[in-house]
C-alpha cells in the first residue's frame, strides 16, 4: 500500500473505478486504472435496488468473485456492506471472506465511530480504506444524499474522522460528497491519499461508478457526474436494430 502515499508525495493523481463483472474488470484492467472497487453500490446499478442498505455479504463476495477473474494488475478492493462489521470481530470475519474471495483490500464506511473495526482489520493484515463524509449505508437516516463539511463544525469533524481512520492504519480514504474546501483540508491534514467522489478537484484521486462514467444507469446520474459515453443509448439501439431486422425477414 505504500505505492499510493507514494502517489501522494509524488503529486501523482490515484484513478478508481467500479468493477462488478468479469468483462467490465478486465476492460478496466487493461485500460490502465489504478484501483477498482466492487462497491456495494452494485445494489442500485446491477441489483434494481433503492439504496445500498439492501445488499448482503453474499452478493458481495459472489460479484468480487466475478471481478477477481479479470483483475491482473489494478488493486482490487471490496466493500463490506451494511451490518457486516458492526463489531470488531464481525469486521475482522468479513473482511476475511471477502479476501478469500479475491479482493486484495477491503473498504468500510465511517469514521471516529469504527476506529475499533478499522484497527481489528488492519491487525489481521488486511489492507483497508476507510470512507468518510455522505455515507451511503445511512442514506435513510439522513433523508437523502447531502454534501458533507459545508459547516465549520461539519468540516472539524470530518478531518477528525480523516486523521483517526489514518491512525487506525487505514492506506487511503475516499471523501464522499464532501464540500471542496473541507475535502482540501482533509487531503493537507494527512499523509494516506484522500480518493473523492462528489467532493472537488483537490483530493489525492478520484473514483466514480463506472455505470456513470459511461452512461450505462440512464435512470439516474448523480449532479458530479459528466458521462465520457452513452452506453444504454447504444445498446437500445442495437437492441432496436435487432428486433427491427428480425421482424422484417422472411421465413
Amino acid at each position: 500500500m505504500q505505492e499510493f502515499r507514494d502517489k501522494k508525495k509524488r503529486g501523482e493523481r490515484i484513478t478508481a473505478l467500479t468493477a462488478y463483472d468479469y468483462p467490465t474488470a478486465r476492460l478496466l484492467d487493461e485500460s490502465g486504472i489504478d484501483m477498482i472497487l466492487v462497491g456495494d453500490s452494485l445494489g442500485m446499478v446491477v441489483l434494481g435496488y433503492d439504496d445500498t442498505t439492501q445488499v448482503t455479504l453474499a452478493e458481495m463476495l459472489h460479484h468480487t468473485r466475478a471481478v477477481a477473474r479479470g483483475v491482473k494488475r489494478a488493486l482490487l478492493i471490496g466493500d463490506l456492506p451494511i451490518h457486516t462489521y458492526d463489531t470488531p470481530a464481525q469486521a475482522v470475519a468479513s473482511a476475511r471472506a471477502l479476501i478469500e474471495a479475491g479482493a486484495q483490500a477491503v473498504k468500510l464506511e465511517g469514521g471516529v465511530s469504527h476506529i475499533p473495526q478499522i484497527e481489528a482489520i488492519v491487525a489481521e493484515g488486511i489492507p483497508l480504506m476507510g470512507h468518510i463524509g455522505m455515507l451511503p449505508q445511512s442514506v435513510r437516516e439522513e433523508g437523502g444524499y447531502k454534501v458533507k463539511g459545508r459547516t465549520q463544525s461539519e468540516a472539524e469533524a470530518l478531518v477528525r474522522d480523516g486523521k483517526a481512520v489514518e491512525k487506525a492504519g487505514a492506506f487511503a480514504v475516499v471523501l464522499e460528497i464532501v464540500s471542496p474546501e473541507t475535502a482540501r483540508q482533509i487531503t493537507n491534514a494527512l499523509e494516506i491519499p484522500t480518493i473523492g467522489i462528489g467532493s472537488g478537484e483537490h483530493c489525492d484521486g478520484q473514483i466514480l461508478v463506472t455505470h456513470d462514467l459511461i452512461g450505462l444507469f440512464p435512470w439516474f446520474t448523480p449532479k458530479f457526474v459528466s458521462p465520457e459515453a452513452r452506453v444504454a443509448d447504444e445498446i437500445r439501439r442495437a437492441v432496436q436494430v435487432f428486433i427491427g431486422r428480425t421482424r422484417s425477414s422472411k421465413d
